[in-house]
């Protein structure tokens, strides 16, 4: 009886002690996700509710992340400031044509590299890897010498920003051949000798049958293409000069700098606006900035990550 007693008490006390290391192993695990979390959206959390606070809520060092008073006019005042309207439809288009060109481009040399064999294949591909390790400002300066040569400079239809997504290049157009590549390499060869029995010639197989397939990974460089070019900055403000031309992150620069202006000027009213442009005014023209990008990326969230998980970019 005594010797079944200590079993029995030795194994409530393993239970419990794999019980206490399991649960604080997960609490500190949920504990390092939240504090992860918020290092990323802190950014986010601090621009929302910094664009909904009074001129008294910024000089109050007591408001921190709570407005006293949510002040929607920011947002009208930032509207106007942006000219939105005008200048989303320059981010719009520049973004979808280039998207449409990384997708037709980059599936096709994807697939190139994927499923046929040529001479200097691995060279071509290694230099195709290499272009994503390259930054865009080591080579700016011959590009631009070039597209001015040209005459592409401040183009009405963005030459410099379109034409390279249409020939596998332009704006991390390697990643997307090496994200192509990688999922068609994946797909089975009898596919394509079912096809080439059936009477399909490369061209037809590749339209018919091998991209209706890659609907994951054109879902991935889509997302992923939309968002980079509208949130690129560098290349656009280097190739597009002209003031009606700017996209819409370009627009925030001006807006920083009518701040400033006016924070050191002895006018403190603009004489169009009729009030003082102000922190929580260029919040929210931020927020209006990536408001478009956020929620295509919302409506695809479900869509993009289970494209991630095909596509084969989970495996590298």
């Amino acid at each position: 009886m005594a010797k079944n007693k200590n079993a029995n008490v030795r194994r409530n006390k393993s239970h419990w002690t794999r019980f206490l290391r399991d649960n604080i192993l997960k609490l500190g695990f949920y504990f390092l996700l939240c504090a992860l979390s918020f290092v990323f959206l802190y950014p986010f959390i601090k621009m929302i509710t910094q664009s909904l606070m009074t001129d008294d809520d910024l000089i109050n060092i007591t408001v921190k992340w709570l407005p006293s008073e949510l002040t929607w006019s920011n947002y009208n005042v930032a509207y106007r400031r942006l000219q939105f309207g005008s200048y989303v439809w320059n981010s719009a288009r520049v973004a979808i044509v280039c998207t449409l060109g990384h997708v037709f481009s980059c599936a096709m040399t994807g697939y190139a590299f994927a499923r046929y064999k040529f001479r200097f294949k691995g060279v071509l591909f290694t230099l195709v890897v290499l272009t994503m390790l390259v930054p865009v400002q080591t080579i700016i300066i011959p590009q631009y010498m070039q597209f001015s040569n040209w005459g592409w400079i401040n183009s009405e239809y963005y030459l410099p920003l379109a034409v390279p997504t249409f020939l596998g290049f332009g704006l991390n157009g390697g990643f997307f051949i090496f994200l192509f590549r990688q999922f068609f390499s994946g797909m089975p060869y009898e596919m394509e000798e079912a096809a080439r029995v059936d009477g399909c010639g490369p061209i037809r197989t590749y339209t018919h049958i091998m991209l209706p397939m890659s609907q994951s990974s054109l879902l991935v460089c889509t997302v992923l293409s939309l968002v980079w070019h509208w949130n690129d900055y560098f290349e656009p403000g280097v190739y597009v000069t002209d003031i009606f031309l700017k996209m819409l992150p370009n627009r925030l620069p001006s807006l920083y700098a009518d701040l400033n202006k006016e924070q050191h000027s002895m006018i403190q009213v603009n004489e169009i606006e009729g009030i003082m442009f102000n922190e929580a005014m260029l919040m929210a023209a931020t927020f209006l900035c990536i408001l478009p990008i956020m929620v295509m990326y919302l409506v695809l969230q479900r869509r993009f990550m289970e494209g991630v998980e095909r596509s084969g970019l989970t495996g590298m």
